[in-house]
């Protein structure tokens, strides 16, 4: 959606950028007599394997916060700020200026001596230099790293007290993770005692933690080598006895699970009723009144009794599966020794589930922003939630949903306004289990899968159609790693019925390959995608997003109408006016086409003001068989909030096509290539401002395609990207982000070959600029 530029709204970030620059001019301002603002922390290090970053984490004081590398906005906003009084706004929002201070420098070469050290370098020197600016009270703060040459680990051997763990701890050193001729790192060394201590935790020996685990580094040699012996302890903690006290390995024996866990002193607070108990042996269940959920769901949820003896893996296992459940706001599993049936050699377990249940059934109403496909609208949801609607933890929901957008539409229509309506029924069943014949325990080993089932119905009144949606899934969802889910729908099916169509618009689509795409169409599709994401909501660090989907569809129906030899429909396309050959299953044509998309993203945190983030997105759809294009929800555009941010929605492409003036921007392709770069900086308080680089483009498949320049092809595609850049302003309002994005077109291919470059070649006009709104981040 694209947005009248009023120069009035931007006065305001304007003046606060310009003042900010004058005041950067004198950043010396609230420099004390006698004090020295600290401009610039630089560490130089001489040994590659070294990590810079985290070097200058060792580091006490550090410089004012930067954005772009170079400009400390923050220090200017506090530099304009009255010297007559303490709690002025741009002190609040602004960052007091970071005096040099001597001691703080003598902490920091301490710490960076400690680190190098950890790190194997025990001849490292340190120095540091304070270059003092020739005219203003601020210095620069150089440390000069010389690590010198790294001790290595000469000998590596074990010495285990216990010959009971020897064949255990030898059968897996094949992922040790610290070997001969390595740095002797002491990070590396703690991350191979919790290696040793989760693999014997794994095995049985409950008890044993990394408190048993040593290392004894030889480094009398003086030749930058240690001998290292890696000591794993007897059972003796106290160390009272002479002999060798062998570690035990545990089994488990019986399951208490308590899914109406009360700690005992609210339930006394409570006046709750005392528990009963049913006993299936090895589990009892505790409940009062009634047992809300059937025993054999926590039976095959519980992965503890997978492996004979104690295992920390299974155990972690059932711990996920229980939160997955949603069922539950508190999951603790503990265990009781039962020494009396115990021995020298095998230790017994009891283990305990204490559950504490959430709400069973639930309403709840959102109201949202909504961008669809670059539109800015408003949805609002009632919402009904039963958590256990058959006693297996089934989660049961059904959405209400209604929506108003703002479209541009016809020909002859050019103001916005909010003219699209949608409703919507959708209900959906999720089951904590894998839902087919087939044994799920060998296929999911990291978590238990989910079946889900969605039934749904959506009507959508737009200025240019109205259109049904009726839809039915049947798949699943699970997790094979903490970072790395899986979905698969075996049935997607879709029935899309379009009508009351506006003469106006059908008449403005000139190209018939763009017109056979809006008819009455059913898809039958099976697809599968692959996430993988390590970002994580709680920490800004570095994170990276892989996404890869396939989808086919169309095959099972049109072999089905093969085998049972149905007779091919022949019709004349009353929009295209072109006869047609094809199959139909409940009276209406169905698609048929293979589909995959994959996307990456990086993201690099500079520090917590400061990040980069990249983004790569490729595509291609190729229709065939019963429908020879795809269909129009299924095809790739770009441009708008979310795409190229120099275009509005859907007006760039295919390739070097240019539509034709004042018809309705439908530009849409099989094929999408694109990528993008956004840098984010935090400003004041809860605004982020962001500088970002688009490039890309859509491109047609399909030689029946019309229009002039859509194909791709391989020699000259390149020659057709588009390039875009800008900047923007995100406004944290905590439950969502709304976000406003000034774009400009660098680089256009419906130009003229060899004057597609902007700049250089046109003078800077509105048509080059576009203002998009929307509600998140882009990507």
């Amino acid at each position: 959606m694209k947005g009248n530029l009023n120069i009035s709204s931007y006065r305001l970030p304007v003046l606060l950028v310009a003042l900010s620059l004058l005041a950067a001019c004198s950043s010396t301002r609230y420099v004390p007599e006698g004090k020295y603002l600290l401009n610039d922390v630089d560490i130089k290090v001489d040994h590659r394997s070294i990590n810079k970053e985290e070097l200058k984490g060792q580091v006490r004081q550090k410089e004012n916060l930067k954005i772009l590398g170079f400009f400390k906005f923050h220090l200017a906003l506090y530099n304009l700020s009255s010297k007559k009084k303490d709690n002025n706004w741009f002190k609040r929002i602004g960052e007091a200026p970071v005096l040099y201070q001597d001691f703080q420098t003598v902490r920091s070469k301490e710490q960076l001596g400690i680190y190098l050290k950890n790190k194997g370098f025990y001849d490292g020197i340190i120095t540091d230099t304070v270059i003092q600016h020739a005219r203003k009270p601020k210095v620069n703060l150089v440390f000069n790293v010389k690590a010198g040459e790294p001790y290595r680990i000469r000998k590596y051997e074990y010495q285990i007290e216990d010959e009971k763990l020897v064949p255990l701890i030898m059968a897996d050193t094949a992922r040790q993770l610290v070997g001969i001729n390595d740095i002797f790192d002491i990070d590396r060394l703690n991350e191979e005692r919790n290696r040793l201590s989760a693999l014997l935790r794994n095995h049985g020996y409950y008890r044993f933690s990394t408190d048993y685990i040593s290392c004894l580094a030889d480094s009398s040699l003086n030749t930058k080598q240690v001998d290292l012996t890696v000591v794993v302890a007897d059972a003796d903690q106290a160390g009272l006895s002479d002999s060798v006290v062998a570690h035990k390995k545990y089994v488990v024996r019986n399951y208490r699970v308590n899914p109406d866990y009360v700690p005992p002193q609210l339930a006394e607070a409570n006046n709750r009723a005392m528990p009963d108990t049913i006993f299936e042996p090895p589990y009892t269940f505790i409940f009062r009144e009634k047992l809300k959920y059937k025993p054999e769901l926590f039976e095959n949820l519980n992965r503890i009794k997978d492996s004979t003896e104690y295992s920390l893996r299974n155990v972690e296992k059932t711990y996920r599966s229980l939160n997955q459940l949603q069922q539950f706001k508190v999951v603790n599993l503990n265990f009781n020794v039962v020494d009396s049936l115990g021995n020298d050699s095998i230790g017994v377990l009891d283990c305990n589930f204490q559950l504490t249940p959430l709400s069973r059934q639930g309403f709840s109403v959102d109201v949202e922003g909504t961008n669809s496909s670059g539109n800015l609208g408003m949805a609002g949801n009632l919402n009904y939630q039963h958590r256990n609607l058959l006693r297996g933890a089934e989660i049961f929901n059904v959405t209400l949903k209604g929506a108003i957008e703002r479209q541009q539409a016809l020909v002859s229509e050019s103001r916005l306004n909010f003219n699209t309506r949608e409703f919507g029924l959708e209900g959906s069943l999720t089951l904590p289990k894998f839902f087919s014949p087939l044994d799920d325990r060998r296929l999911f080993s990291f978590q238990v899968p989910q079946t889900s089932f969605t039934l749904g119905y959506n009507y959508q009144r737009r200025p240019d159609y109205t259109r049904t949606i009726t839809n039915f899934r049947f798949g699943y969802n699970w997790k094979s790693k903490a970072f790395r889910t899986h979905f698969l729908n075996l049935i997607d099916f879709n029935y899309v019925n379009l009508y009351e169509f506006n003469p106006e618009f059908i008449n403005s689509i000139e190209d018939l390959y763009i017109k056979s795409s809006f008819t009455d169409h059913l898809i039958m599709a099976m697809n599968y995608t692959l996430v993988d994401n390590t970002q994580s909501v709680s920490r800004k660090d570095n994170y990276h997003y892989f996404k890869w989907s396939f989808e086919a569809a169309g095959n099972l129906l049109s072999a089905y109408a093969k085998l049972v030899g149905k007779q091919e429909a022949v019709e004349m396309d009353s929009i295209t006016n072109r006869e047609s050959h094809f199959y139909k299953i409940f009276n209406t044509r169905f698609a048929q086409y293979l589909k995959t998309d994959l996307e990456y993203r990086y993201g690099y945190t500079i520090n917590k003001y400061n990040s980069i983030v990249g983004r790569a997105f490729a595509g291609v759809g190729l229709p065939y068989g019963n429908f020879d294009v795809l269909p129009f929800e299924k095809k790739y555009f770009t441009g708008g909030a979310n795409g190229i941010r120099a275009w509005q929605v859907r007006t760039l492409g295919p390739g070097s096509y240019k539509a034709p003036e004042n018809v309705y921007p439908n530009q849409s392709g099989d094929i999408k290539l694109e990528a993008n770069l956004e840098y984010r900086y935090r400003l004041v308080g809860r605004v982020e401002g962001a500088f970002f680089l688009d490039a890309g483009n859509i491109w047609a498949i399909n030689n029946k395609d019309n229009r002039p320049g859509a194909l791709f092809q391989f020699d000259n595609f390149y020659k057709q990207v588009a390039i875009g850049t800008g900047t923007g302003l995100r406004f944290d309002f905590t439950y969502f982000i709304f976000r406003l994005d000034l774009g400009m077109k660098l680089r256009d291919p419906a130009l003229p070959q060899g004057k597609r470059f902007i700049i250089g070649n046109y003078p800077i006009t509105g048509d080059h600029l576009n203002l998009s709104f929307a509600i998140g981040y882009p990507f």
